[in-house]
């Protein structure tokens, strides 16, 4: 790795957007967090940007953007288009600016999303079945229209507005070793590398900058390992935030120079972590922004030393939430769903009740059925989701059923 390696965004950049966003952005807080710091063995912190304004990190790229158009662009007005986090940071910028918007969103968008969005002044228009449809209708209305097109990521400006955060960070927690974020196009990635990595060398100092992805919407290490953008067929994650299929082309120039490693987290990780944010931080984070949570979780960072973790959003579905934090307990051996064909007479749900009861465990719901097509004549098939203390636990639940007679299937847990 090159130490000044030519760059298409420069520390300089990087401090001229800061001050273009002094007095627009919020300084977002650091929380100290020791049960992670006890998985490390040192100091790790949370860079709290899901209380950013709109909820994320966008915001700082989208104002730097737009703040920089000529007076007879502003004129023209802005598009982009997103599924989330960068619709809401185009359109608190624009209001900020004065300058018409208008995000294209997918179809089936989450409501709070687009209420959000329209919320903050922007004209939304829903198109495609998916976010890359939507950009493409995105660029198309600003070839037609002459109105500025603001992409998520492949821009300089867009890429050293995000790193501002690392400024920021820096100032924060001057001692840092290490810094984790998660990456999608690469903006923010890029962005924060470069302005840690030239501002801790003026320091003296070396600070590691890793990437984290989930691991079906990595489509950064097969790009890093062949030098070249690697596209991915599919991407399937429930950080929706981060599910880019094709790193940006400006970012990945970046973050070949400048990131020391991008590692990917599992799905059950991630909402692990999600839930331990919830639990342990009492913060809301998306799942896009637990990904670093997620790999120290996972112990995919050996020796990071002092470490910083970037939230960076918190516009979470509440849909999602719940479903992500049902699968998360799951994953943690806390919520347990299993199911129990039996003769259908009087007395067997209590004593299947009173066994769950016994050992301990909570039923949280119950569906009996007598009608499928795994049913006899004379049968029925009860589920039963119950929360339990842990693996083990869960499986002394399961054994005592046994015990009884009983035979159940487990369909979560």
């Amino acid at each position: 790795m090159n130490d000044f390696p030519q760059l298409p965004v420069t520390l300089d950049d990087v401090q001229a957007a800061a001050k273009l966003l002094d007095g627009v952005i919020a300084h977002t807080p650091i929380e100290q967090s020791r049960a992670l710091g006890r998985i490390t063995g040192s100091d790790v912190f949370l860079k709290c940007e899901n209380l950013q304004r709109a909820g994320s990190f966008k915001v700082r790229g989208a104002y730097v953007r737009m703040a920089k158009l000529s007076e007879e662009q502003k004129a023209r007005g802005v598009v982009a288009a997103s599924a989330g986090n960068h619709a809401q940071g185009v359109a608190v910028a624009a209001a900020r600016l004065g300058i018409k918007a208008r995000i294209f969103m997918p179809l089936g968008v989450a409501l709070p999303k687009l209420a959000a969005t329209q919320g903050h002044g922007a004209e939304v228009v829903l198109h495609g079945h998916n976010v890359d449809e939507a950009l493409a209708e995105a660029q198309r209305y600003a070839d037609e229209t002459g109105a500025v097109f603001v992409h998520p990521f492949d821009n300089v400006d867009i890429v050293a507005g995000q790193g501002t955060l690392g400024l920021e960070l820096l100032e924060q927690i001057p001692t840092l070793d290490t810094v984790l974020m998660g990456v999608g196009g690469g903006g923010l990635l890029a962005g924060v590398a470069v302005a840690i990595k030239a501002r801790a060398k003026e320091l003296g100092r070396e600070v590691r900058i890793i990437g984290v992805q989930a691991e079906n919407a990595a489509a950064y290490p097969p790009s890093l390992a062949a030098d070249a953008l690697v596209p991915l067929s599919k991407v399937s994650t429930i950080a929706d935030g981060i599910a880019v299929g094709r790193p940006g082309q400006l970012p990945f120039s970046i973050i070949r120079e400048l990131v020391d490693d991008v590692v990917t987290v599992s799905e059950d990780a991630l909402a692990r972590a999600l839930i331990f944010l919830l639990e342990r931080a009492k913060l809301v984070v998306e799942p896009a922004g637990a990904v670093g949570v997620a790999a120290i979780m996972e112990g995919k960072i050996v020796n990071p030393g002092n470490t910083a973790v970037i939230l960076s959003g918190g516009n979470v579905d509440p849909m999602l939430m719940l479903k992500v934090i049902q699968r998360g307990l799951a994953a943690a051996g806390r919520y347990l769903v299993v199911r129990i064909l039996l003769d259908d007479r009087p007395g067997s749900l209590a004593t299947i009740s009173r066994i769950i009861a016994e050992s301990d465990a909570n039923v949280t719901g119950v569906d009996h059925t007598r009608v499928g097509g795994s049913i006899s004549m004379g049968d029925v098939a009860i589920t039963i989701n119950m929360e339990t203390k842990g693996h083990e636990h869960g499986e002394q639940v399961l054994q005592n059923l046994r015990a009884e007679g009983f035979h159940p299937v487990v369909l979560h847990g």
